[in-house]
């Protein structure tokens, strides 16, 4: 039986954890020929010493874990209590392009529980400059290609690929589950039909949307902007695509990665603008 005073968590496993005893120490005694010691998010030596309450991760550098342990060993660099928060979480996205594909690609890896992916377009030479996909998936339904490369990742997270045009009718039904919309389009027309949709059919849900980061201006220019009471913008909110501004991977990635950590904190119950001293 744990004692509860004596507790550590071992790749999420209570163990008891003996007077003085080192990281090393208890890898010795409970997986043996580990090389790599993770503590509360943290690469250690064998020889930290370790209180109660830490959560230590072994991993053995080559191995393929089982299914049971993968989930763990694919957060351990996580702050902890991170995980137990956002892998029950559903996350909608919409559009598989620039900035879906890479904000897909970032929940994965953090372990989002489900995604909800819809968008049309197939996977063309021209995408290959900043969106992730690969030569051999050309030609296919991007919502399908990125599902595939996804499960690569984390096959943890369960994806739902909608490969269909939003519309008025359909936004409602197709994120209807999603605790959070990211708008991840490139026409305005079609960003703007989307946040009042969704907005009018479900009020108390964030969206976290884009708007500028074309080119190659200074990455410091793109911020999360909070426009309404649930809805944040990402992006320098100036520079769109046209004739001599092309888009990007490095910027384009910018701003895809602050929607996805404006869903992270969202999701943690954080502002997603404003940090108020949190340590994290």
């Amino acid at each position: 039986m744990v004692n509860r005073d004596m507790t550590i968590y071992v790749n999420e496993q209570a163990y008891d954890l003996a007077p003085e005893e080192t990281a090393g120490e208890l890898r010795d005694r409970i997986k043996p020929g580990a090389d790599l010691l993770i503590c509360n998010g943290f690469p250690i030596g064998p020889d930290r010493p370790l209180e109660t309450g830490d959560r230590l991760v072994l991993i053995r550098r080559g191995e393929i874990p089982s299914a049971e342990e993968l989930d763990t060993l694919l957060t351990a660099r996580h702050t902890p209590g991170v995980h137990e928060k956002i892998k029950s979480a559903c996350i909608g996205i919409a559009g598989a392009g620039g900035l879906g594909s890479t904000i897909a690609v970032a929940l994965t890896r953090i372990g989002v529980g489900q995604l909800i992916i819809a968008d049309f377009d197939l996977v063309e030479p021209s995408n290959l400059n900043r969106q992730q996909y690969f030569l051999d998936q050309l030609g296919q339904p991007k919502v399908y290609a990125l599902k595939q490369t996804l499960s690569r990742i984390n096959p943890q997270v369960r994806v739902t690929a909608c490969h269909l045009r939003l519309t008025p009718a359909n936004i409602g039904e197709v994120f209807g589950h999603a605790q959070v919309l990211v708008e991840a389009f490139d026409l305005a027309e079609q960003k703007v039909i989307l946040i009042e949709h969704f907005a009018s059919r479900f009020p108390e849900r964030p969206i976290v949307a884009a708007s500028g980061m074309a080119g190659y201006s200074a990455a410091n220019l793109i911020k999360t902007h909070k426009l309404a009471r649930q809805l944040y913008v990402c992006g320098d909110g100036a520079t769109a695509a046209a004739e001599g501004v092309g888009l990007m991977a490095p910027r384009v990635g910018v701003a895809a990665h602050h929607q996805a950590n404006a869903v992270l904190r969202l999701l943690l119950g954080h502002d997603p603008v404003i940090d108020k001293d949190e340590r994290c």
